[in-house]
């Protein structure tokens, strides 16, 4: 079967014969005329087998007749990342150079004024990124009502970047009666969820089984150290094979740039790709790199889906995927229409988890990869041990007794010190209380010279064999368990004791038969001391 055969427009058949094909692929031939009846499509396909083109020329022939009005785009295709979105707008200028269809691009990084200008004017494709697309919607730029042709593209990858709420709220925006073109290169259960929940009785289009590496492909997998002797195993195996171009994808952004560098000190022509550069230098790169200017080109997965080159014969990964499917989507870019490529996967003793995942979703192994003639190496699943005298080792339980005696040493001296206090303080809380003697009152001039009665037992040995001037002022609380350990509160910032504090907590009250006496330091005021005498009692019985 030829396009011709499928249904297409003249116009868009000139432009198909101009890029040098003929023959179109299986995804192509089973949903271009389902497309053109105006069905809804849900379409499964791996990598690299041609399911752009499969929307993209059936939608250059529905919206030839029709006029575009301002901010109200006819068709909108939404892809995940703006290289993906940038060549899709780059096969819409091939295909359609002879229709007078205008397309606006909204991705991120670009311009808002820019974007701004072609919607007021007016434009038939709209292709964009979500969040680019919600920004001009959120600010009144654009308008959905008038959409009647909507195109998810590599749903998969939106559900891996967390798009799905965006598209969610997207759909919400588009007319009920609408077409929906829902494509996948693999179809989880969420991924079926959503299409059961855009798509309106659609037709299903499944030409190969899901997640499966193109036959074209040439895997095989090497087993190298980590660190820098990975680098150094990815130089000896690009030289041994030869490499004149390819990708070199890696797990993280930071190992890009680490990589790339790594392959310019040692000669080779490497640039950078992932989502950190800006905008203009991200096309500038993949520009050069589609062009030739550029052999080698060390990526994050931004690259790894819809990245068309034609011709390239190398994928290597330096890293692992940690999603199986990532793997499918990677070699994809090699080995792309009909062409033979080969795919070099890096594999360290950490990866074993991630390569049983990648082995049993295509349905065998990895044929490994000898480097400089060295036996082939076995995977090592055992985690290295932990060094001593860290974490939960040795290390660690030898320091905890010194730890313990520490807060031994520290409690012991804690207590030595209260028991010092204790031992220079007799007088104690828990002492019984001795009742003063029962004597006559003194007399008025003797009063100032007599000493204080002893307040309890050991006091009064201890007032025998001191002067009086030098006792101390002590409080009731001084030796009470409770305030042991506390601050000592009655001390002024000069030293000095705290009378009125020590009068407060200190009160106390020895009874006598006929006379009161309230405590009030070490030295009784007189008056306290002399004796009342009390009117004498009427006689009753006068």
């Amino acid at each position: 079967m030829k396009f011709s055969d499928i249904g297409l427009g003249p116009e868009v058949l000139r432009a198909v014969e101009e890029t040098g094909y003929e023959t179109p692929t299986p995804i192509q031939e089973k949903a271009i005329p389902y497309v053109l009846q105006g069905r809804d499509v849900l379409g499964c396909a791996q990598t690299g087998t041609g399911k752009t083109a499969s929307f993209v020329l059936p939608m250059l022939d529905i919206l030839a007749t029709g006029r575009a009005r301002a901010r109200m785009p006819r068709a909108l295709i939404l892809e995940p990342t703006r290289e993906l979105a940038f060549q899709v707008a780059e096969n819409f200028e091939i295909y359609g150079k002879y229709q007078k269809l205008s397309m606006a691009l909204l991705i991120g990084g670009v311009s808002f004024a820019e974007q701004a200008k072609k919607i007021d004017r007016g434009v038939d494709v709209l292709i964009a990124t979500p969040g680019r697309l919600l920004d001009h919607v959120e600010r009144g730029q654009l308008m959905l009502t008038g959409t009647n042709v909507l195109v998810i593209d590599e749903a998969d990858r939106m559900l891996d970047m967390g798009f799905i709420p965006d598209i969610e709220r997207i759909v919400k925006l588009l007319p009920p009666l609408r077409q929906t073109l829902f494509f996948s290169a693999t179809m989880p259960k969420e991924i079926r969820r959503l299409a059961d929940k855009f798509l309106s009785n659609p037709r299903e289009v499944t030409v190969a089984p899901p997640a499966s590496p193109a036959e074209t492909v040439k895997q095989a997998m090497a087993i190298v150290p980590s660190g820098p002797g990975k680098r150094e195993a990815l130089r000896q195996i690009m030289r041994s094979e030869e490499a004149k171009a390819g990708i070199i994808f890696c797990n993280r952004k930071r190992d890009v740039d680490v990589v790339a560098n790594s392959l310019k000190k040692h000669g080779f022509d490497a640039g950078a790709l992932h989502g950190d550069m800006s905008q203009p230098a991200r096309m500038e790169t993949l520009e050069k790199f589609k062009a030739g200017e550029l052999a080698f080109l060390v990526a994050s997965d931004v690259a790894a889906r819809g990245l068309d080159v034609s011709g390239l014969p190398y994928v290597f990964n330096f890293d692992m995927p940690t999603h199986a499917e990532d793997y499918i989507h990677r070699i994809g870019r090699t080995g792309r229409a009909g062409l033979q490529g080969t795919a070099i996967s890096l594999a360290t003793s950490q990866d074993t988890k991630y390569i049983a995942g990648i082995e049993k979703l295509i349905g065998g192994p990895i044929p490994r990869l000898t480097i400089g003639g060295d036996k082939e190496q076995k995977l090592d699943d055992a985690a290295p041990a932990a060094p001593k005298g860290r974490g939960r080792g040795r290390g660690k339980s030898a320091d905890k007794p010194a730890a313990r005696s520490g807060r031994k040493t520290e409690t012991k001296s804690a207590e030595t010190e209260v028991a010092e206090v204790i031992s220079a303080d007799p007088v104690q809380a828990d002492a019984p209380v001795a009742e003063a003697p029962k004597t006559e009152a003194p007399k008025a001039e003797t009063v100032a010279k007599a000493k204080p009665a002893p307040r309890r037992a050991k006091a009064a040995k201890t007032a025998s064999a001191e002067p009086d001037a030098e006792k101390p002022a002590r409080s009731r609380n001084s030796g009470n368990k409770q305030t042991r350990n506390k601050p000592d509160t009655t001390r002024s910032a000069s030293g000095k004791s705290d009378r009125s504090s020590n009068n407060k907590r200190g009160q106390r009250r020895d009874r006598d038969d006929d006379k009161v006496v309230v405590g009030m330091g070490d030295h009784m005021p007189a008056f306290l001391a002399r004796p009342v005498e009390l009117p004498a009692k009427p006689d009753k019985s006068s």
